[in-house]
Order: C-alpha cells, then sequence, then structure tokens
C-alpha cells in the first residue's frame, strides 16, 4: 500500500510527504489566495505521468542494451473549463538522446509503457481521459 500524507501550512499552502519520506510542496493559484510557493496539485498529476512514463520508457531501452543518454519528456495537459476541472486530454512527448539508438526499440518503448506498464496513464485513460504520446530520437 502507497501512503502520502498532506498538511496544510497556511492559507492555500500545503506539504506533501510520500511514504518515501520526500516532500513536496504544493500551492494553490494566485486567484484562490496561493502565493506561488510549490506546484499545483493538478500540475503534480502531470509530473506523477511523466515521471511514470519516463521510468518505463528508460528502463525498457537500458534493458534492450540501448545506450541512453538523455530522455527529456514534456507533458501538456487540457482540462475541462467546467468544475471540476479534469483534464480532457495529456499528450506526452519523449526526447531521447544516445549512442546509435534504434528508433523502432524507442517507438516500442513508448508504446508499452504507454499501453501496458505505466499505472499513472492506464488509469488516467480508464477514467476517460485521451492520453496521446510521441517522440524523437537525437545522436548524442
Amino acid at each position: 500500500m502507497m501512503k502520502a500524507t498532506i498538511e496544510w501550512q497556511d492559507k492555500v499552502h500545503f506539504k506533501a510527504t510520500a511514504g518515501s519520506g520526500h516532500t513536496v510542496p504544493m500551492d494553490g493559484p494566485p486567484d484562490a489566495g496561493g502565493e506561488n510557493r510549490g506546484a499545483r496539485p493538478m500540475e503534480l498529476v502531470l509530473m506523477g505521468l511523466g515521471g511514470c512514463s519516463s521510468f518505463d520508457v528508460v528502463n525498457i531501452l537500458t534493458k534492450s542494451r540501448q545506450n541512453v543518454v538523455d530522455c527529456v519528456t514534456e507533458v501538456t495537459g487540457e482540462r475541462a473549463d467546467e468544475v471540476p476541472q479534469v483534464f480532457t486530454s495529456i499528450h506526452l512527448h519523449f526526447r531521447v538522446t544516445g549512442r546509435g539508438l534504434d528508433e523502432r526499440r524507442v517507438a516500442r518503448a513508448v508504446s508499452l509503457s504507454a499501453e501496458k506498464y505505466c499505472s499513472a496513464s492506464i488509469m488516467l485513460q480508464r477514467g476517460g481521459v485521451s492520453v496521446t504520446h510521441s517522440y524523437e530520437v537525437a545522436e548524442a
């Protein structure tokens, strides 16, 4: 079982502590009293999805003996206009840099993460969010 504890600091500022002991500051937007002292909670959803997928892609490529030297994932999300302002669509774009990377293996790693391994992506998709992926490969 995973666990997190969220502690109110003041106004709309909170401190989240993961079961692993790591902390993340969270704050609301200025129009809700926030003071930009942390990430917005919905930004953390995007960050978690990006981290989950990036972990998968790098792990799959490393196991398939690809010489990855960098992986940067940009995650963008569109939200509903009405409350609750859930994500309606999210796009992940992977920039994978390495030496002699096989583009087919990169495509396969992205596909496997999206369809089989990334729990965050699959959970969001089952909840009705359109999650799409793209990638580019660069030589180091």
